[in-house]
């Protein structure tokens, strides 16, 4: 129910009648529960729960299917696509390992180098995307840990936090900014511009960068602080791996329990048997060892080597047996990113000695133990994976299948040029864009082109470059919210804000939606919740009489806001198992870090977008 402009949420509340919903409202709102139940399970990935939400409203005549697949070509799609591309190509050329490395300073005490380091994730998620920034930094900051004896729970979920902050600083720095800049083109005909989000998202960053560097990191549990203080801190967590039982090895004719004693030299512990492909019940601990079993065990990289070599066991079973010698093969450590390729499949099934060329070792998920076989295991999103292979091979895997390792990459001087010409195209495209000499998404789309030719993204990285699911999730939910708000739902949900905030000034009703926001992006995929909450907001605004920017950008703020569970964002799942936290260590400083959030952008939203 709209009103005219100036009339009051208690006016419109008291002269509209109870809103029924129709089937299709009904439809929707079962939808996007649907989607949001499906994702608090965790078991289908987000973008073929939202696929699959988007054929249903199709099936159900909610959608036409003229316009089912228009989200796909939607200006916010692609030009969130072309940001994955040009940030790619910002790392490749080195620009972005350059400053990291060149802030680094040992000695610093651990809320400066946190301020430091959180900063510089913050200005480069500005402009890069914010999952790619942390990528390119947590090697740097593990490294700097292990160098300053610092257990990396403390500095890890400040820089992933600071690097999710930096994102709310421009039009490019997170995806739900494009797609509220887009909502308002729609509704005004015009978009938010490149740096309309600068003013209260820098003074958001700012704050949040500044608590998280000063109090934040003290609120992490001391259990996480405690479970990282090692000799090595190389050594994140014990794996679950396998070795194999060649010929002439001298574990065998021996019963399992007698192998304990060179297991506890090595520091590992041997956890069962696999014979035929099959793993034996229990421990097997009263089986003989016999040519051709693996033996599965619990170790770091070094003890299970040691235990290798003072065995005379094998990294490969037969059918794995790499054509390299053995003086050619690494071990890497690499984290699975949300959106990788692997997820929900199996080194088995994926092929991945055939595809890649490298064998999957062991698996490390947060402290739980494998009951079945590694090479069988769902790989699952945070898992820390040990592999095997050549140099080349395991950069190309880590590469294709959106992996991010552990070791951190040297920088090359001969990279300088590159990375400068890499950088002088962005600067250039964003200036061409900001003074409207061109749109944004034509700037970045000539940005790859200059990047492909010049060789700074190769051609077969263009495509790999792009984190599909979050593609497919856009593409899928921009129908569904246009459908939502052509039906009136969004109308719905938005008279039912109004009612709570019968009689509330307009700053307690935007403070209200941020709240809501908030809530639910910490369980849904951050660009979902803008697709969901952005007709909302125009809806509120539209019946409070007032103009719809402090709404949208409330809601643009909130929406990137995810800090209490590690699900919330990629950012937090990547430095999950890295940094050891548990499920409930992000909320007590996520909390706070909010809590900080809503305070400082309400009265800056108030102050450079007023109603």
């Amino acid at each position: 129910m709209r009103s005219p402009p100036g009339q009051t949420a208690a006016d419109v509340n008291a002269t509209s009648p109870t809103v029924l919903m129709d089937f299709d409202q009904i439809a929707l709102f079962s939808l996007f529960a649907l989607v949001l139940g499906l994702l608090i399970w965790g078991r289908l990935r987000y973008d073929l729960a939202a696929f699959g939400a988007l054929i249903l409203a199709v099936v159900l005549g909610i959608i036409d299917i003229d316009a089912a697949f228009a989200g796909f070509g939607h200006p916010a799609t692609i030009i969130v696509a072309l940001v994955f591309i040009v940030s790619r190509g910002l790392s490749n050329s080195g620009a972005v390992d350059w400053i990291s490395r060149s802030v680094v300073n040992q000695g610093r005490r651990v809320s400066a180098h946190i301020a430091v380091m959180g900063g510089v994730g913050a200005a480069l998620s500005a402009f890069v995307n914010n999952v790619a920034a942390l990528t390119l930094l947590m090697p740097v900051e593990l490294q700097a840990a292990a160098k300053e004896k610092r257990p990396p729970a403390a500095t890890l979920m400040p820089l992933a936090f600071a690097t999710m902050l930096g994102g709310l600083i421009t039009l490019i720095g997170t995806p739900p900014n494009i797609i509220i800049a887009q909502f308002r083109a729609d509704a005004l005909g015009e978009p938010f511009s490149m740096f309309d989000f600068t003013p209260v998202g820098l003074v958001v960053a700012v704050a949040g960068v500044a608590f998280v560097a000063l109090v934040g990191w003290r609120l992490i549990p001391q259990r996480a602080l405690d479970a990282n203080q090692v000799e090595e801190l190389r050594r994140i967590t014990d794996y679950i791996a396998e070795l194999a039982v060649p010929e002439g090895s001298d574990a065998i004719g021996r019963l399992v329990m007698e192998l304990d004693e060179a297991a506890d030299d090595a520091d590992a512990v041997i956890l069962g048997l696999v014979r035929k492909g099959r793993r034996l019940p229990g421990r097997a601990r009263t089986n003989i060892v016999r040519p051709g079993d693996v033996l599965v065990v619990e170790a770091t990289p070094d003890s299970l080597d040691k235990l290798k070599t003072s065995l005379g066991l094998e990294f490969f079973e037969p059918d794995q047996q790499a054509a390299e010698p053995a003086d050619n093969l690494a071990l890497i450590e690499a984290v699975v990113q949300p959106g990788s390729l692997f997820l929900g499949r199996s080194a088995q099934s994926f092929r991945l000695a055939r595809r890649h060329g490298v064998v999957l070792l062991g698996i490390s998920r947060r402290g739980q133990r494998i009951a079945g076989r590694v090479r069988q295991e769902r790989i699952e999103a945070g898992d820390i994976l040990l592999l095997i292979g050549t140099p080349d091979q395991l950069a190309d895997a880590t590469h294709s299948l959106a992996l991010v390792s552990l070791a951190p990459r040297a920088v090359q001087v001969s990279q300088a040029p590159r990375a400068g010409l890499a950088a002088g195209i962005f600067v250039l495209g964003i200036i061409a864009a900001t003074t409207g000499l061109i749109p944004i998404a034509a700037a970045l789309a000539i940005a790859v082109v200059l990047y492909v030719l010049l060789g700074i993204v190769p051609s077969k990285e263009v495509y790999t470059s792009i984190e599909w699911p979050v593609i497919v999730l856009i593409g899928s939910l921009l129908p569904l919210g246009a459908a939502l708000q052509s039906t009136g739902g969004s109308e719905v949900i938005a008279d039912l804000l109004l009612g709570a905030g019968e009689g509330l000034p307009e700053v307690l009703i935007l403070l209200i939606l941020m709240i809501a926001t908030m809530a639910l992006t910490d369980v849904l995929n951050n660009s979902a919740t803008a697709v969901v909450v952005a007709p909302v907001a125009l809806e509120v605004a539209d019946g409070l009489g007032t103009s719809p920017d402090p709404f949208l950008m409330g809601v643009a703020i909130a929406a990137s806001s995810a800090f209490l569970t590690p699900i919330g964002h990629h950012n937090n799942t990547l430095v999950m198992g890295p940094g050891g936290y548990a499920f409930t260590d992000y909320w007590r400083m996520g909390l706070p870090l909010e809590l900080v959030i809503l305070a400082v952008s309400v009265p800056m939203i108030v102050l450079v977008w007023p109603f």
